[in-house]
């Protein structure tokens, strides 16, 4: 019997959905995208997030983890390829253009301001995590908005701020 090791949660990381302007996205519509069987979704066996912001400032719950500073197996999910065993990953319900051609920070001022005080939780609770965005681990777009510009605009310390 193998035992993954507990590891030190190291980042979060914010993420979009890809989805138009002003569409909401529900948890279950994640779980469909990722958890289905490919063609209709990904395979996987964890959703990607643990967290689902929606328009209205809502949170939502994906993933049950147990708030500690360490990533338990059960609690890892499938956000960015390479650091998923040291990350917690979140997502705004939006992203896109409201054509969905092209990508564009959407956030709602309701997220916005529940990302922040996410963010102020996680880093009181963690204080040496670092904060990022998808596009600073992957060749994408998501999460539509420069991570690092928007936390330092906040007053996010810059220790926490993930610049590779």
């Amino acid at each position: 019997i193998q035992i993954n090791p507990v590891m030190k949660l190291k980042f979060l990381v914010i993420h979009c959905t890809a989805t138009p302007e002003g569409r909401e996205v529900t948890g279950d519509q994640i779980r469909h995208w990722h958890l289905d069987p490919v063609p209709q979704g990904r395979g996987w066996k964890q959703v990607g997030y643990t967290d689902l912001f929606h328009l209205n400032g809502g949170i939502e719950r994906l993933v049950k983890n147990n708030e500690d500073g360490n990533v338990d197996t059960w609690e890892i999910t499938n956000g960015a390829v390479g650091i998923n065993a040291i990350s917690r990953h979140v997502v705004y319900a939006g992203g896109l253009t409201a054509d969905g051609k092209q990508p564009k920070d959407t956030r709602t001022p309701d997220q916005r301001k529940a990302l922040l005080k996410y963010i102020q939780d996680m880093i009181r609770m963690n204080p040496d995590i670092l904060v990022a965005g998808h596009n600073q681990f992957a060749a994408k777009a998501c999460p539509s908005f420069n991570v690092p510009m928007w936390l330092q605009s906040v007053g996010i310390p810059a220790k926490n701020i993930y610049k590779p």
